[in-house]
């Protein structure tokens, strides 16, 4: 074919001759939908080979029993909503390697997408070696972390409760919350149940207080007196149950998070974890009862996370429940970083910066569990503290916590992958290594220029 070119001039055009290599040919791929899945199998003498089922149980079944009677090895399918969970569970069962694909990556391939022909390219690329999977973790971490999962939600619906007591006390004017730092603690919910329970006299609620509490018996008196209206009494009653309720069934999902994490002890062993060094986090490990479930956490990955300075219990359990505790999926902590969304991103282009946001750089439960546990480092007496106070000076808070969560990913990739030991060199000792190494950058600089150093003496 003859096309004309630049200036005139007749130039003929070739098609490109060749294919994409296979590099996998006993592979299928899947496109998943709520009511019927499309699969692929490699083609039979140059047609298509393209079957449809649908999505209960037995269709799944005849699905695994069609691919196994192929010889399909591996199988790539998108990460649908939910619709991949139970065939990605059954495939597994099965003994069939299954690719979880990003639906970015298949989202700007050529051709009018339907699909019969999603799966169709899902088997192609995925015999050329071009699709890349899903990070999962085993199975076990895998049912870990969907309880982990669903003890944040009722936490999260705890303190809403929590949020609807505090407006039905607003709307009386008994101003709980003011009386006290936190209505959710002892002396709080003890005024709270009294109340529920008949009690509208304000100084008997205020003999309630602790006797740490700033306030006094008489400022208090004054806080707790209000209009005591039947419906707002009401609500506040309901709300209240509805706490208590939320509470026995965090505290079923805690009992039933430290049977699995027993059950995954690698080393039975190994022995109890050893004792904070930190006197305030061993003090709040026991005012918390959380101390079981250090130990169990120290049994599933053979390391204890909460002896790095700012990570609690809490943000180790979700970070050994969302990636579990084998790492050798990311060959540096560059990657693992990268994974958790915690690697700086700065588009360039034509040597500009873009600051757009890219696409896909939502923080994942890992990044943000770090992000509070780098907050939590701002008046910290530690090197992790100084470290994120000296960034907070230069660029800000937003910009120290997340280097200081970052740093965090990378001190838990090392424990966990190579079993590197965290040591707290001290805010002291960091901070004069600091201010060392950047006299001996102003030296350098000083004797580019021909110039020498002279300390000053103060007084």
């Amino acid at each position: 074919m003859k096309q004309r070119g630049g200036r005139g001039k007749r130039v003929v055009v070739k098609r490109a001759e060749g294919s994409l290599s296979v590099v996998r040919a006993k592979v299928a791929g899947i496109d998943l939908g709520s009511v019927e899945h499309y699969v692929a199998c490699p083609p039979r003498d140059g047609q298509a080979n393209v079957k449809s089922f649908g999505t209960t149980t037995a269709e799944l079944s005849a699905l695994a029993d069609w691919l196994q009677a192929e010889g399909v090895e591996s199988v790539a399918m998108e990460s649908t909503g939910v619709y991949w969970i139970p065939l990605y569970e059954l495939l597994d069962q099965r003994g069939l390697e299954v690719v979880l694909v990003d639906a970015r990556q298949m989202k700007h391939v050529p051709g009018r997408k339907t699909d019969m022909i999603d799966c169709q390219w899902l088997q192609l690329l995925h015999s050329c070696g071009l699709l890349r999977g899903a990070f999962r973790p085993a199975d076990a971490f895998c049912q870990l972390r969907a309880l982990v999962r669903q003890k944040a939600t009722l936490i999260d619906e705890q303190a809403d409760w929590l949020n609807r007591m505090q407006k039905s006390l607003d709307q009386m004017n008994v101003r709980v919350h003011r009386a006290v730092a936190d209505i959710s603690g002892t002396t709080g919910m003890a005024m709270i149940r009294a109340i529920v329970a008949g009690e509208r006299d304000p100084k008997k609620l205020a003999a309630l207080r602790d006797e740490r509490c700033a306030r006094s018996g008489r400022q208090m008196v004054e806080e707790l007196t209000g209009n005591w209206r039947e419906d707002h009494l009401f609500n506040l009653a309901r709300a209240l149950a509805m706490y208590d309720f939320i509470l026995t069934q965090i505290a079923a999902y805690e009992a039933e998070i430290q049977r699995i994490l027993k059950e995954l002890a690698s080393n039975p062993a190994l022995g109890p974890a050893p004792e904070p060094t930190s006197p305030n986090k061993k003090k709040l490990l026991r005012a918390r009862g959380q101390e079981p479930l250090r130990q169990a956490l120290y049994g599933a990955c053979a390391a204890d996370m909460t002896s790095i300075d700012g990570v609690n219990v809490a943000t180790a359990e979700v970070i050994l429940s969302e990636i579990g505790p084998d790492l050798s999926a990311f060959p540096t902590e560059r990657h693992f970083v990268s994974f958790v969304k915690l690697s700086p991103k700065l588009a360039i282009s034509g040597g500009k910066p873009l600051y757009k946001r890219p696409k896909g750089t939502a923080s994942t439960r890992v990044g943000a569990a770090l992000r509070m546990a780098a907050v939590s480092l701002r008046n910290s007496k530690t090197a992790l503290g100084a470290y994120y106070r000296r960034i907070a000076r230069r660029k800000g808070a937003s910009v120290a916590v997340f280097a200081t969560a970052r740093k965090l990913a990378t001190l838990i990739y090392r424990m966990l992958r190579h079993g590197t030991a965290y040591v707290d060199e001290g805010m002291h000792a960091y901070e004069k290594r600091f201010q060392t190494a950047r006299l001996q950058m102003c030296e350098q600089i000083a004797n580019q220029f021909g110039y020498k150093l002279i300390q000053q003496k103060t007084a």
